[in-house]
């Protein structure tokens, strides 16, 4: 091994095109991440017992390796074998260490009482995700642990309360079409059994507190989150105090949903989401005043290293703010990166450094490794990555640019750099799992995160500081105001942004995949290696990406048909009433209208779409130059389609693409051999 594996390194070595020096981590971190990825995309459930002998065997081999070997080649091939085992194994022990039940049909009307665990907010109501302590009519042993029901009379209970509630549950919604995102996974690793919705109104109960501890301390902190949250929203102001309780605690409910979708729209959601941005500013600005402060202490400066406290009450401050926001699996991330940063400051290590970025991805993964296929996730580690590689590229020549540049200008070329890194290596992962990307974020995001960086952060620790003195309005104010500036930027932005990113060709997998690949060679490469390999994997992402079909129609079992416009974007046609969902990435669809007897439609693939709605709801399909028969029926030599709405009622809607001059479809999955989605049992016929 050591004659095959010398040479290689020898030559990488000699052509200054060296792997980074933090390789062996990162490439353990990539591989565990597609070993937890491929778990999940599997369509059987592997046996654990195989998996964590393959993973045995691999454990074994790189003891061995580390003991015997000196190729270095062949070690990092092993760490990658590891590597893939090891997130195998992650996925299959924490999907069996959450299983909890769930229910296989519709069920209720039916009481329900439990706990108030959390108040989201919903398009048609507020949700309310329920501790569950009894459901009449059900056994004891079938009583999901949490359920999940819409509330759209007027709120009455919040976290912490126990409720009593009339509601009908079903089984948690599987993706509305191929390639959307499966809520059941989410649900199924949440502990979440059922959703539904509430008849009438949930109203309080007597019953105290769970009896176990940690549901008190649950329940505690859930009423804890809330009162803040209103005390914020008071003290923020109207305008902004929403958008104020979703930073500070986490509970978005306040927040307006035009001001929501303007954020999402150019770009500044991630601002929504309490993550890395946050924990950083909380954890920042905790430390810098820390260490100031002990700086002045003369007696203890010349003793002590003032960093190592600081950083110990910094990371108690991103520990206290990951409690109080909710420790969502975002804020869990972000912590797990600030731990480790804080870390190396008490250790005497780089803060910030492709290891630390590589232990925290580790750290995630195998605490929870169905967060792996998220946007989430993705995203996150993907403009964190990309962020501290551009950073390395820039450290050398950052003191020659802000002695030309001066402070102010530097200040403003860094978040620019910021802006573009982020925005660019999140950019795929928003096309695959959103199809449509924020071009206009670049520039909100250049707009917004002074505002935030200079006025949002010290006016949320000014309120941080006041607190124990009574005055913390003082502060939250002066946040409301720098939000109301943000929410204006956003909504400027927003009119700029309609239509902009949408495009009818799907991301495939593939695509993704090389696309993670370039990322992956940016970060872990270095000298030219690195912008060579990055330009020929992103080359053959894109030229992957245009080669597929291209997006015609989905018709939903909700009864909605969803058509590519010719100007670009989506346009929705509501047809039928279905019991399904439609699918997530079309929420924004347009509006469109069918008052005749039958419509047609021209998409920008020249596929012609018409809907018939006498005798029977149909809907046609033809190729550009291709004519219809009669009625909705194709010429049998066209390749048309045409479905009715009881076919499509049926098999849980159909997407049509066009692939060259062929129309290709795709039925939505109903269900499948993994634990979160199984088929269910064949009903059993009882006499009468």
């Amino acid at each position: 091994m050591q004659g095959v594996g010398q040479p290689v390194l020898s030559t990488l070595k000699g052509a200054s095109a060296l792997v980074n020096i933090d390789a062996r981590p990162l490439m353990f971190a990539f591989a565990i991440c597609g070993g937890a990825a491929t778990y999940f995309s599997m369509p059987f459930e592997p046996v654990l017992a195989h998996l964590a002998g393959v993973s045995a065997l691999a454990f074994a081999v790189w003891i061995l390796a580390r003991l015997w070997w000196t190729s270095d080649t062949a070690i990092t091939v092993v760490v990658v074998v590891l590597g893939l085992s090891a997130g195998l194994l992650a996925g299959s022990l924490r999907t069996r260490l959450v299983e909890a039940p769930v229910v296989s049909i519709e069920t209720g009307p039916a009481m329900v009482e439990g706990w108030v665990q959390e108040v989201e907010p919903g398009r048609k109501g507020v949700r309310l995700v329920i501790r569950v302590h009894s459901i009449a009519g059900m056994s004891s042993e079938d009583w999901p642990e949490y359920i999940r029901v819409t509330h759209t009379s007027r709120l009455e209970v919040a976290p912490g309360r126990f409720v009593r509630c009339w509601s009908v549950l079903r089984p948690p919604p599987g993706p509305a079409m191929p390639g959307e995102y499966d809520f059941r996974r989410q649900a199924w690793f949440e502990k979440l059994g059922a959703v539904g919705y509430v008849q009438g109104r949930c109203r309080g109960g007597t019953l105290g507190a769970p009896a176990d501890v940690a549901g008190k301390a649950s329940l505690a902190l859930g009423a804890a989150r809330r009162n803040l949250a209103l005390q914020v929203v008071e003290a923020a102001g109207e305008r902004s105090g929403g958008f104020a309780a979703a930073l500070v605690s986490g509970d978005r409910s306040f927040m307006r949903p035009e001001d929501a979708e303007a954020l999402r729209d150019t770009g500044l959601a991630h601002l929504l989401a309490i993550s890395g941005l946050h924990l950083s500013i909380v954890g920042g600005l905790v430390f810098l005043l820390v260490k100031r402060t002990l700086v002045l202490i003369e007696p203890l400066a010349l003793r002590v290293a003032v960093q190592k406290p600081a950083a110990v009450i910094a990371l108690i401050a991103c520990l206290a703010y990951l409690i109080v926001s909710g420790a969502s699996v975002a804020t869990q991330r972000a912590f797990i990166m600030a731990a480790i940063v804080f870390g190396a400051v008490i250790f005497d290590r780089s803060a910030i450094s492709l290891r630390t970025f590589a232990i925290a991805m580790i750290a995630v993964v195998l605490l929870q490794p169905e967060s792996v296929v998220t946007p989430g996730f993705q995203m996150s580690f993907a403009a964190t990555g990309a962020l501290i590689a551009a950073y390395e590229l820039w450290r050398n020549r950052r003191a020659g640019e802000e002695r030309v540049l001066g402070p102010v200008a530097f200040s403003w070329a860094s978040i620019a750099m910021t802006s573009l890194v982020a925005g660019l290596a999140t950019m795929p992962y928003a096309l695959f799992h959103f199809d449509r990307a924020a071009p206009i974020g670049f520039v909100a995001n250049l707009a917004a995160m002074p505002v935030v960086t200079f006025l949002s952060a010290p006016s949320a620790a000014v309120a941080f500081i006041l607190a124990p003195f009574g005055y913390s309005e003082i502060g939250l104010r002066l946040f409301g105001y720098s939000l109301e500036m943000v929410l204006a930027v956003a909504h400027f932005f927003s009119r700029f942004s309609e239509e902009a990113g949408a495009s009818d060709r799907s991301m495939p997998a593939a695509s993704l995949l090389l696309a993670t690949a370039a990322l992956a060679a940016f970060i872990a490469l270095r000298g030219t290696l690195r912008f060579t390999a990055t330009a020929a994997l992103a080359a053959a992402c894109l030229w992957g990406w245009s080669m597929t079909p291209r997006f015609v129609a989905h018709w939903s079992a909700s009864g909605d048909l969803f058509v590519a416009k010719p100007s670009g974007g989506i346009e929705r046609l509501a047809l039928a009433k279905g019991n399904s969902l439609a699918p997530l990435r079309f929420a924004k669809a347009a509006e469109a209208t069918c008052n005749e007897a039958d419509c047609e439609f021209l998409t920008p693939s020249g596929v012609r779409i018409t809907v018939l709605k006498e005798p029977d709801l149909s809907v046609c399909f033809v190729p550009a130059g291709d004519e219809l028969v009669s009625g909705c029926t194709p010429d049998s030599g066209t390749g048309g389609l045409t479905w009715t709405w009881t076919e499509i009622a049926g098999s849980g809607g159909q997407t049509v693409y066009l692939d060259g001059q062929t129309l290709r479809v795709t039925t939505t999955p109903q269900c499948g051999a993994r634990p979160w989605h199984p088929c269910p049992a064949p009903a059993v016929s009882q006499a009468p």
